[in-house]
């Protein structure tokens, strides 16, 4: 019987360990958690994500690809309890913050995650430096969890895959035109000014990440574009003489503008004399106009008047002698 009793007080214990304090578990406040039974998420309803708005960045031949379903997520707290065939799939929400050359598979490459290598479009093997900031998505946990193997060294390399396709395909909005009329381009230099369209362009396109892979891009931060050290002098050969070709175009045109201003103004003082020489002459023409619809003879005695004023001013008079 004490046998017996040691049995059932043994199993007793182990139900106790195992079923009690083996499942109690709490969740700390910057993670969230997926409660599977016999490996089997809990859902909610029948519900997709294609029924939430992350999907609205997916492309319509995508969208069933990616239809996973939604999962109930357990918040922070606790403790909460779980059975013996449940599990718990904790993740953190926290944003991290990876260096874009980083190979979570082989710490090696890329220059020891430093230098990421990508060739421009007109064949230049250019290194890029920067930063990503992610974190998983609390709205599609199920992608994250279990429709991905490594969901991050996937994302990693997404993110690789769409930053390479940018940089040889990349075109600069307005190219620069020689004085020839020629337009030329060099694509490091377009790079280079336009880092932060870059950037836009990459978290623009990185946005359906979130419905793809359960994990959101909060930041591309591309910081330096360099090129290959054989043709760093060159470049900045071709640098010196665009600034150069740049700095005298810009005095031409403040020369030109210059001259613009100078000759509007002069005209418009020259159309001022002009105006202020013919003034005194309509006002005499309108004057003459109405004395003369006044009568026949005030026009005569006006004259008559006006000669007299000035026989007064005069000091030698001339008169025509008599034939």
């Amino acid at each position: 019987m004490s046998i017996l009793a040691g049995i059932v007080l043994g199993a007793l214990a182990w139900l106790f360990v195992r079923i009690i304090l083996m499942g109690v578990y709490t969740v700390d406040q910057n993670e969230r958690a997926v409660k599977t039974s016999f490996g089997r998420a809990e859902r909610v309803a029948n519900k997709t994500t294609l029924d939430d708005p992350i999907c609205d960045h997916l492309r319509p031949e995508e969208r069933e690809r990616y239809a996973y379903p939604q999962v109930r997520v357990i918040p922070p707290g606790g403790p909460y309890f779980k059975m013996p065939w449940e599990r718990i799939h904790k993740v953190s929400i926290a944003t991290m913050t990876v260096n874009m050359a980083a190979d979570l598979e082989d710490p090696f490459a890329n220059g020891g995650g430093t230098r990421l290598d990508a060739v421009t479009k007109d064949q230049l093997n250019t290194g890029l430096t920067g930063q990503i900031r992610y974190r998983v998505s609390e709205s599609n946990l199920y992608a994250f969890l279990f429709g991905i193997k490594k969901p991050f060294v996937h994302v990693m390399a997404y993110f690789v895959s769409v930053l390479r396709q940018r940089i040889a395909n990349f075109e600069a909005k307005n190219e620069s035109e020689n004085v020839s009329g020629e337009m030329i381009g060099v694509s490091i230099n377009d790079l280079r000014k336009n880092l932060r369209d870059m950037n836009d362009y990459m978290e623009q396109e990185c946005r359906s990440a979130q419905a793809r892979y359960g994990v959101v891009f909060d930041a591309s931060l591309i910081t330096a574009i360099d090129p290959p050290a054989e043709v760093e002098s060159a470049l900045a050969a071709i640098n010196t003489a665009h600034n150069q070709v740049s700095s005298d175009i810009s005095l031409a045109q403040a020369s030109a503008d210059q001259k613009i201003v100078q000759s509007k103004r002069a005209v418009e003082i020259e159309t001022l004399k002009a105006q202020a020489e013919v003034a005194p002459v309509k006002s005499l023409a309108e004057e003459l106009f109405e004395q003369h619809k006044a009568g026949p003879g005030v026009l005569a005695a006006y004259l008559r008047n006006v000669k007299l004023g000035l026989l007064e001013k005069a000091q030698q008079i001339y008169l025509e002698a008599g034939k």
